[in-house]
């Protein structure tokens, strides 16, 4: 049940308001605060899904409150009211982070567009920080050979900037991985991140999964919608496999990345967005160019720093270090007692032909795990794991 606050001090405005939203939806609990300080204990103590806010007030204005909210709950949207001569306030206030604003007397249609396009941006906000959460314990880099310190080395260099940054590698290798450590230790941490599998989108539905889309841009189109762009604002957006992306979305991506504006489909307003992107492929970008199906413009945006993950069998040194971690991590999800791979076993794992890398050494560790017995023998490898 979306959660609203209203911080204005004209009753009326506040009646028209609450009127207008209740009427729009039975499920938004909207409450009223009559001045800036009072919405701002309100804030402190409760959570909400959106802030209108006023701007011309008594005691502490608008643009005060939206400060104080971005720095101890920065993930509310705050929609700003305007009254006619405060329009030049209202976007400046967009600078500080407001969502959107107003103006006095509410549009109607106007009103109600924006609160649900800043519920929606809400709303994907919480996923991410629940992903997040997720992702602490999810991704680790584990090896020490050559090739995984060198990627090592690379992030904590980058990481602290907003360079772009383009991985490359064949599949499963640990390209997503790479991508979430660099928005881990960067700056942009506390902001969102954001993935998009181009492969696995159609090519007519990924412009507005990128961009977003207004209602009636096509005909699925009910209500409108925001973006991944959208979502990632003051966070990185992780385009996996961009190499599958169709040359129409990677026009507009590359606009995205020049002016840092984008389009809804549908719709002609320019949105601004302050994002960080990170783009990875298993294919050669450099062929594909060549060939017509990526655009060279793009590869060079794109590719301002280059970071080539290894395959598994390039990176045979970390293979005790990573059958160790995912046997400790299989035992921990399943409940059991960690079963150990003797040095037999670890040799004939480390000579094997990993034409699916890391993603299969760790199902074959799984498979190891479940059949074998309480020590992981040579013997368990042979009869067990695919191929041996």
């Amino acid at each position: 049940m979306p959660k609203i606050l209203i911080i204005e001090d004209e009753a009326a405005i506040r009646r028209v308001l609450v009127k207008i939203l209740s009427e729009e939806n039975d499920t938004y609990q909207v409450e009223e605060a009559e001045e800036g300080l009072a919405g701002l204990e309100r804030i402190k103590n409760e959570d909400y899904d959106l802030i209108l806010c006023d701007i011309k007030m008594p005691k502490m204005d608008g643009v005060e409150v939206l400060e104080a909210t971005k720095k101890i709950k920065p993930e509310i949207p705050i929609v700003m009211i305007s009254g006619h001569g405060d329009l030049d306030t209202a976007v400046n206030t967009m600078r500080l982070g407001a969502f959107d604003y107003i103006s006095k007397p509410p549009d109607l249609n106007r009103l109600l567009n924006t609160v649900r396009n800043a519920l929606d941006r809400k709303e994907l906000v919480v996923e991410n920080k629940l992903l997040k959460k997720k992702v602490g314990k999810n991704f680790e880099m584990i090896g020490e050979s050559d090739a995984i310190s060198h990627i090592k080395d690379i992030i904590e260099k980058v990481a602290q900037t907003d360079a772009r940054v383009l991985i490359t590698g064949p599949n499963g290798t640990g390209k997503e991985l790479v991508a979430h450590w660099l928005h881990q230790k960067s700056e942009r941490a506390n902001g969102p991140m954001i993935e998009v599998n181009c492969a696995a989108i159609p090519s007519e539905l990924i412009e507005s999964e990128l961009f977003g889309h207004v209602k009636g841009a096509f005909t699925s189109a009910v209500k409108d919608r925001a973006g991944k762009f959208e979502a990632a604002n003051s966070g990185t957006i992780f385009l996996d496999e961009i190499g599958d992306m169709s040359l129409p979305a990677q026009a507009k991506v590359l606009r995205a990345l020049q002016e840092s504006r984008i389009q809804r489909v549908g719709s002609d307003k320019d949105i601004k967005v302050d994002v960080r992107v990170v783009a990875a492929t298993n294919k050669d970008l450099k062929k594909e160019i060549a060939e017509g199906r990526f655009r060279e413009d793009l590869y060079h945006r794109l590719a301002v720093i280059l970071i080539q993950v290894p395959s598994l069998n390039d990176r045979r040194d970390d293979i005790p270090l990573l059958v160790n971690y995912f046997a400790e991590k299989i035992a921990g999800e399943q409940g059991n007692t960690k079963k150990v791979f003797s040095d037999s076993a670890i040799k004939l794992l480390q000579d094997y032909d990993w034409t699916g890398n890391i993603r299969e050494l760790r199902n074959v560790v799984e498979r190891l795990i479940i059949l074998g017995g309480t020590e992981v023998s040579e013997t368990d490898v042979k009869l067990f794991a695919s191929k041996l």
